[in-house]
């Protein structure tokens, strides 16, 4: 027995130092805009941005990919992924997965709806007879994704689900509200759709990894080093650069749209 507790100690020594020598941790994600997005050929956003920092400070090297949601949780059961960014905890995730005790975000599900065919909702009883815009792979609130009294249509992109939206193809769609408000501008759809005050559900993101040998030390030194971050000038900085850019993304489309012709 004591030889075996032995072995078993140098193979968790072993997977730990693997990432310092060179052999990179893979994480995948879905662009989530401002959360996580690629602009210009540049990966950033405020939870990219933050992982990418307490990585470097854990001295881990990491090769980040970008895909469909969808194909980032099969990355992730084919064991072709080490991590996942952005992912919300569930129980069912929790027995594949290894999630930190701190999050790098929380974001609130609120439902858009074009201007031009508005739709009243105070409940999801509201949503009775009408199609809205899903994410697949998404997870959503049970009340929300169980319910029989709608129909919920997946879309292959946010960008199609605001497409769709537009065209009247979808009565409502549903995405976190940060990323409806950046995508509808950044789609130039912001003067044609609105969100409702109803918040579906609330949920935390979180940077998850695979149950591997040695992930569990990982998942902890990022927790700790995430934790001290976030008490740090640098992380409120980065936030507030963040926020300071979507201001000026909303000022430069207002002023083009004052501009026009």
């Amino acid at each position: 027995m004591p030889d075996f507790s032995r072995l078993l100690t140098a193979l968790l020594l072993t997977c730990l130092s693997a990432f310092a020598h060179g052999e990179k941790l893979r994480i995948v994600t879905e662009p989530w805009a401002p959360y996580v997005y690629v602009e210009s050929g540049q990966a950033k956003g405020i939870d990219y941005d933050v992982t990418v920092e307490v990585f470097k400070r854990l001295g881990v090297e990491v090769d980040w990919q970008f895909l469909p949601w969808k194909r980032c949780l099969a990355m992730i059961d084919q064991g072709l992924a080490d991590g996942i960014l952005d992912i919300f905890y569930t129980e069912h995730r929790a027995n594949q997965l290894l999630y930190p005790n701190e999050p790098l975000s929380d974001v609130e599900f609120v439902l858009f709806y074009a201007n031009a065919r508005p739709h009243p909702v105070n409940s999801l009883q509201d949503l009775r007879g009408l199609t809205v815009g899903t994410s697949p792979g998404y997870s959503y609130a049970p009340a929300f994704s169980d319910s029989p009294l709608f129909t919920r249509e997946p879309a292959p992109t946010h960008e199609a689900n605001f497409g769709k939206l537009q065209r009247g193809r979808i009565d409502l769609l549903i995405t976190d509200r940060r990323v409806g408000r950046y995508l509808s501008k950044y789609l130039g759809l912001d003067q044609q759709i609105s969100e409702l005050p109803l918040v579906v559900s609330r949920q935390s993101q979180y940077l998850a990894v695979r149950r591997d040998v040695g992930m569990d030390a990982l998942i902890q030194r990022f927790n700790a080093e995430l934790n001290r971050f976030k008490q740090e000038p640098a992380y409120a900085a980065l936030n507030a650069r963040y926020a300071g850019a979507e201001e000026n993304f909303r000022t430069t489309v207002e002023q083009q749209e004052r501009s026009t012709p």
